[in-house]
């Protein structure tokens, strides 16, 4: 009879009555409620932190610092609670400890009273550290200590950031205000540059002007010199003239007693004779201008008479064919001679206008300007006796301002003597202030360096003080009160504590499946034992069921473990093929220790499965374990099976998972080798098979 007709003759048996079918239902059952019961158990165990009971103590009273309440613990407070990392219980101090010891609270944190002044002290003289009080019980629980101190050090991390953020954000504000104190001391300083520069060139200009100042000043005292002199000079002349002028009014006066009344009395004469003068100028004038044009025709005229009466002449007296002697030859020899006289004087009248061009012009113009003096004289007449009294009054006056200028001469000269001295006084003054403007400008030439200097010193100071604002104070107090940032990438990530345990407890509940299948299901198969088959058949035959019921277990494990738990498999299809693989594998190590052990064999199967599930590093990493476990662990099936189930449901290469098979095939192709040795032993009967010294 073929193997699997073995196997299907050993299941069907199971059908047969209540008790069978009761026993085959929990041999199904059986690895899901270790898988399911366990992983439902663990599933998210951090999820539910706050059905937590914790007491939470807040003694802080609070601070002051800067003119701002400070209240760190009812800030750290409200922030726990809304959180709701724990289920926290504000109570007294005694309350807390009280409820800790008694197991009322799996732990306890407490705020002190100086919490807050604590905190508040780092912008203080004498800055104090802040502590946070925590009292836990590992009585109660381990585990929760080891959780509360990883959420207590979150807690103490973020106060601390809290209060570092604070303290920098002071230094960075001081760091503003000295960077712009200092930007105002460096325009200060080029404000004072400036103004020294200023300064520096004006004393420059003033050691200049005064240089030219000495010079003027000198100058000064030699002008002032020599305007004393003529100051002198000038009294001298002034008196001399103020008494020229007395001599002249006094005689003017004396006239005026003479002349005065006769000019008051003819004034109408003079303007007559005025106008006559003037009459016979214009007449002058236009006879001249007629004896210029009239000469040259007269000369003619007088040659051409003197001609014709020396030809009478000479044909009445002169001629030898006149007859006796003309009566009237003397007159006409005088007639002829006067005659040539005429006309010589016409020559020399006429000689005289031609050679004399300039004169007549001359006598002309003086011709005019006596007849406008006398029209003018004709015109002022009526009012010549005012005019002769107005000139007196005039003259008088000037007598009096030439003494005036006399007495004024006299007081300049001797003011001029005082200025003289002032003026040598103030040429020595001018030199030891030029001395002094060239001392001060040298003076002032370093000063303008040096606070040139200044001015850029503090500008570069400016420039590497740190000026930041507040949305950059705030990113840079951030990044200093917490320098480190875990940066935590998870390649991939397990969504849950019961997804990263799944590994662990699925092959766990399938090996106790596979141990139950066979308290219940022999290991040999009696009828092939008994009819002699071949010792592989034997093996094969007593396999087959359990990988069966294996098979039926991981669906159902698998079923209720992604649908009613809600387990999520990155690959599902392989997980459960994978797992076909695992219970095929655990049967024929199970089969293999029953069939060769017998009854010492189930002990054997529950050894086997300490020692896989301590060294498989299902919990902890298997490098934390003592050095047995590490020797141990790549040489049982759990260890592979753990890695390729992680790889799996949550992702990875599948490096592990064909190594796992390899090595599952392996010890499966092993096992089953090692039952049919088996199987063929005990087609043997020996006194120890008929009477065994251990049953179970």
């Amino acid at each position: 009879m073929r193997s699997p007709r073995l196997a299907a003759l050993e299941l069907r048996r199971f059908g047969r009555g209540r008790l069978p079918r009761a026993a085959l239902v929990a041999l199904l059952v059986l690895p899901l409620l270790y898988g399911a019961l366990y992983l439902w158990s663990f599933w998210d165990p951090y999820g539910r932190l706050d059905r937590i009971p914790v007491a939470l103590v807040n003694d802080d009273e609070g601070a002051t610092a800067d003119g701002r309440r400070i209240t760190a613990g009812d800030d750290i407070a409200g922030g726990l609670r809304d959180s709701r990392t724990f289920a926290w219980h504000e109570v007294s101090d005694e309350e807390a400890r009280r409820g800790v010891e008694d197991g009322t609270y799996y732990l306890s944190l407490t705020m002190p009273a100086d919490f807050s002044r604590r905190i508040a002290s780092s912008s203080g003289d004498s800055p104090e550290t802040g502590a946070l009080r925590v009292r836990t019980n590992d009585a109660n629980n381990y585990i929760v200590g080891q959780i509360s101190r990883t959420v207590f050090n979150e807690v103490r991390a973020a106060a601390s950031s809290k209060a570092s953020r604070s303290f920098l954000d002071k230094i960075f504000v001081s760091f503003s205000d000295i960077h712009d104190e200092t930007v105002t001391a460096a325009r200060g300083a080029d404000r004072l540059n400036t103004g020294i520069g200023k300064a520096q060139k004006g004393s420059e200009e003033l050691a200049d002007g005064l240089k030219e100042a000495k010079g003027g000043s000198g100058r000064l005292a030699r002008g002032l010199k020599k305007l004393d002199t003529g100051a002198g000079d000038l009294e001298d002349g002034s008196r001399q003239v103020a008494e020229g002028t007395q001599r002249l009014a006094d005689k003017v006066d004396g006239v005026h007693a003479k002349v005065g009344p006769f000019l008051s009395r003819n004034e109408k004469t003079i303007g007559d004779t005025a106008r006559l003068v003037s009459d016979s100028a214009r007449a002058v004038e236009d006879n001249l201008d007629v004896l210029v044009r009239h000469a040259p025709g007269a000369a003619r005229t007088a040659h051409a008479s003197a001609a014709v009466l020396a030809e009478v002449y000479a044909a009445r007296c002169e001629s030898a064919t006149a007859p006796a002697p003309d009566p009237a030859c003397p007159e006409l020899k005088r007639a002829k001679k006067a005659a040539a006289e005429v006309a010589a004087v016409a020559d020399d009248l006429n000689t005289l206008i031609a050679d004399q061009d300039g004169d007549l012009k001359t006598m002309r113009d003086n011709l005019t300007a006596l007849r406008e003096q006398a029209d003018a004289l004709a015109e002022r007449a009526p009012h010549l006796s005012e005019d002769v009294e107005d000139a007196v009054t005039r003259i008088d006056k000037l007598n009096s301002g030439a003494h005036k200028v006399a007495a004024g001469a006299e007081r300049l000269h001797t003011g001029l003597g005082t200025a003289r001295t002032g003026a040598v006084e103030l040429d020595k003054g001018v030199g030891t202030a030029k001395a002094g403007a060239e001392t001060l400008n040298g003076g002032l030439y370093k000063l303008s360096d040096g606070s040139g200097k200044l001015a850029g010193g503090l500008h570069s100071g400016a420039k590497k003080i740190p000026d930041y604002d507040k949305q950059d104070r705030d990113r840079r107090t951030g990044v200093m009160s917490d320098p480190v940032k875990l940066a935590s990438h998870d390649l991939h990530r397990a969504p849950n504590y019961g997804t990263g345990f799944a590994p662990y407890f699925i092959p766990l509940s399938l090996w106790v499946g596979a141990m139950v299948a066979y308290m219940l299901i022999p290991p040999l198969n009696r009828r092939a034992l008994a009819a002699g088959s071949p010792a592989w058949r034997i093996a094969f035959a007593g396999w087959l069921p359990v990988v069966a019921v294996g098979v039926l277990q991981v669906a159902a494990l698998m079923a209720v473990l992604h649908w009613a738990i809600g387990l999520q498999m990155l690959r599902a299809a392989g997980t459960v093929g994978f797992l076909c693989l695992v219970t095929a594998c655990f049967a024929a190590i199970v089969q293999w220790l029953n069939a060769r052990f017998g009854a010492a064999g189930r002990i054997l199967v529950l050894a086997l499965l300490m020692l896989q599930l301590t060294s498989a590093g299902g919990t902890y990493p298997v490098q934390t374990s003592p050095r047995f476990f590490n020797a141990i662990h790549p040489f049982l099936p759990m260890s592979h099976i753990v890695d390729a189930l992680r790889r799996l449901i949550t992702g990875g290469g599948l490096d592990p998972v064909w190594q796992a098979c390899g090595v599952l095939a392996a010890y499966t192709a092993g096992a089953l080798a090692l039952t049919a040795l088996a199987a063929r032993r005990h087609q043997v009967w020996t006194p120890a098979r008929l009477h065994p010294e251990l049953s179970l």
